[in-house]
């Protein structure tokens, strides 16, 4: 049995991850998705992954799981702990030293959402967020997600350089949603390739597979963990 740390991305609580939680407590495993601090101007990245340590406790054969903005978080747990395993899923991957708030400049992201914009009539980037979050999720599920919206990360957060030098030495998945109209495909095959050196495992969803597929995102979770180490990322 694994323990599984699911970490949510920006605006979110722990209970996006829920479902996923199910599907692997299922499976036998022990699952931690804990509400990282929120509407708090002054917590910081480490904060954060503080918030996510001392909810392990002294658990062990940690599996530490990120979901977008969730990418700055997820390293510096994983790199804390020497976890068995880190995925990112749909996640913004920091460079060392690299403010949130300087990611999207850094790795032309912005300009990666313009142009798929352009081709899928305006809904990549979309300001209506049931157009560009959560168009595969189930209504009901995306309006509860959004009632539990706050203030994640936060401005300091946002402007503090990312802690570590290089990428943790911890094996390290990446997977793609081929639907998200967050952070585009071909912009996240790119970018996993350039700061990373791996080809992403790709799933048919949206920014938010946690609910929109969370059944076919836990066994590929499970499927990471059977299979170890090939593949992983390598060292930057």
């Amino acid at each position: 049995m694994s323990t599984y740390v699911l970490i949510h991305g920006g605006g979110d609580v722990g209970w996006s991850w829920h479902l996923v939680a199910a599907e692997l407590r299922a499976r036998g495993h022990e699952v931690i998705a804990p509400d990282l601090p929120g509407d708090d101007d002054t917590a910081t990245l480490t904060d954060y992954a503080d918030a996510v340590v001392e909810g392990i406790g002294d658990r062990t054969d940690v599996v530490v799981v990120g979901h977008s903005f969730g990418g700055f978080t997820a390293p510096l747990v994983a790199d804390r702990l020497a976890a068995g395993l880190l995925v990112l899923v749909a996640g913004m991957i920091p460079a060392p030293g690299e403010p949130p708030e300087e990611w999207s400049r850094n790795t032309g992201c912005g300009e990666a959402v313009q142009a798929q914009a352009a081709r899928d009539e305006g809904r990549t980037g979309h300001a209506d967020p049931y157009v560009s979050f959560y168009h595969d999720v189930p209504r009901a599920l995306a309006d509860e997600a959004l009632s539990k919206e706050r203030a994640h990360p936060s401005p300091t957060a946002m402007r503090e350089p990312w802690p570590l030098a290089a990428w943790p030495d911890v094996p390290t998945r990446f997977v793609l949603c081929r639907e998200d109209r967050c952070f585009p495909p071909d912009f996240v095959r790119r970018l996993a390739a350039e700061r990373l050196g791996l080809v992403p495992d790709e799933i048919t969803a949206g920014h938010c597979a946690a609910l929109s597929r969370p059944a076919e995102l836990a066994a590929l979770l499970e499927s990471f963990r059977s299979r170890g180490t090939p593949g992983a990322a390598r060292r930057a």
